[in-house]
């Protein structure tokens, strides 16, 4: 008989990105990124691209974000205290090949990461490394457009390479590019796939970026299995839980057709090697004609992956005829759920959202599963007495712990948790540090100011409390 709790040696862990959180965006020999380029912004104000460089008198909070490259020591210190087994972070192209398009790489960013990975180690934390987290190179949008462009597979193969053969030993868990699906979704133009012309923010260019990163995850995943047999490589998908909005058949083949297009196509494509039927269709019907090499249908079956991983924030609902109050969510906005509480930032808080999106996934792939990726973005102040009081977070975690755990006793193979963000970073979609997501304060401000101080929130001591107990004390 299965019993209701965590497998002995699950992962529980924490998550973070290079682009919005390592800084030293011009130190150690580093290239721009796209997200050098990006300015801050909030709810109201969108952030704002300003290529080919940062322009004097804007503000860029990923420059230093929060600070990782000079507070590595200190911060993975704190990740050992809490009790983490895995740390999720990417490490960034630029800092690795300044350009992307170089045949040798950096030297001085490959010792910065040697130290955080043998740091890691010393505390038997367990890397997952991002290999590209929405920081391209912005001299592969500038000179090559993007990942519109097929040259890219290459530039990025040279890349994972490198990668694999320093890290071998060493690292065991991969995922090839963060948040893939996103290239459905006008988001995903300028953070996924580095393409920073607005005249390529369409369908077509989009499609045929995603088309590229998906061959090159397959030869990338391929090519690690060869390097070294024991790597472990996933996908990343940003799960979009679209309820109907209501029962109307309409509605409910809308939510159906939701979810193929914003989840399993690339799903699909990484788990079964092949595009579905259904993907097909849609780009017959918008017309979308993806340019393909004869080869490709061959990588892709030679290229799936070990396990499924994906962000979970919230869920929406959607509607066939497009009624009802809108809000926000991961890079997208959809119908409001009148069931649901809402955070600050009008995401809707769904915890049985996540039951329900990891038997999707199992009934559908049969791999081991990782969220890595769930958190709260909330406004948290030190209070008088010198802490950080989040019991709204608590919250948020506990409620999508224990769906979790229902999860596992319905029979889904759930092997890992990492929460967004371990520490306070900048936020991705609005470049605010005013929407916090960490266990751990930083004190850094959207007006520049701050001194990087570590300071542990409430949400700190009650995850190392449920780490410690596997799930049991929440």
């Amino acid at each position: 008989m299965r019993e209701k709790r965590f497998p002995e040696g699950f992962l529980w862990g924490g998550a973070t990105a290079a682009n919005q959180y390592e800084g030293g965006w011009n130190e150690g020999g580093r290239g721009a990124s796209i997200a050098d380029v990006l300015t801050g912004g909030s709810v109201s104000k969108e952030r704002r691209l300003t290529p080919p460089a940062p322009v004097e008198g804007e503000f860029y909070p990923n420059h230093e974000a929060t600070d990782f490259y000079h507070h590595w020591k200190e911060d993975i210190a704190l990740f050992a205290e809490m009790g983490f087994k895995m740390y999720r972070f990417s490490i960034s192209w630029s800092r690795v090949f300044p350009n992307g398009d170089e045949s040798c790489p950096n030297e001085e960013g490959l010792k910065f990461y040697d130290q955080v990975i043998d740091e890691l180690r010393k505390y038997n934390i367990e890397p997952l490394i991002t290999i590209s987290h929405y920081e391209n190179p912005l001299h592969l949008s500038l000179e090559y457009g993007g990942w519109k462009n097929r040259r890219l597979i290459d530039f990025y193969l040279n890349f994972a390479k490198v990668l694999f053969e320093r890290y071998k030993g060493k690292v065991k868990y991969w995922l090839t590019f963060n948040e893939i699906n996103m290239l459905t979704q006008p988001f995903g133009a300028v953070f996924c796939a580095g393409m920073l012309d607005p005249a390529d923010n369409n369908e077509q260019a989009r499609f045929q970026a995603m088309h590229h990163q998906l061959v090159a995850s397959a030869l990338a995943t391929k090519m690690a299995h060869e390097i070294d047999a024991s790597y472990k490589l996933g996908c990343m998908l940003a799960y979009h839980n679209g309820y109907p909005y209501t029962c109307r058949p309409e509605d409910v083949l809308f939510a159906q057709q939701h979810g193929q297009l914003h989840n399993s196509i690339a799903g699909d494509v990484h788990v079964r090697g092949a595009y579905p039927g259904f993907a097909w269709r849609y780009f017959d019907e918008h017309g979308i004609s993806l340019e393909r090499k004869p080869e490709d249908d061959e990588i892709l079956k030679q290229g799936t992956v070990d396990f499924f991983t994906i962000s979970y924030y919230s869920s929406c609902c959607v509607s066939a005829a497009e009624d009802g109050e809108r809000t926000a969510g991961n890079g997208a906005e959809n119908i409001k759920n009148p069931h649901l509480k809402t955070s600050d930032w009008g995401w809707q808080i769904d915890a049985l959202g996540l039951r329900y999106v990891l038997n999707q996934i199992y009934d559908r792939y049969q791999i081991p599963i990782m969220i890595v990726e769930n958190g709260l973005g909330a406004v948290d102040e030190v209070s008088e007495d010198g802490k950080i009081h989040d019991p709204y977070r608590i919250d948020y975690m506990r409620q999508h712990v224990e769906q979790m755990k229902e999860a596992i006793y319905d029979g889904v193979d759930l092997i890992g948790y990492t929460c967004w963000g371990c520490t306070d970073l900048v936020s991705a979609s609005t470049g605010e540090m005013k929407k916090r997501y960490g266990l751990i304060y930083v004190d850094k401000h959207d007006d520049g100011s701050g001194d990087f101080a570590r300071k542990k929130k409430d949400s700190f001591f009650w995850y190392r409390d449920v780490i410690r107990s596997n799930g049991e004390e929440l």
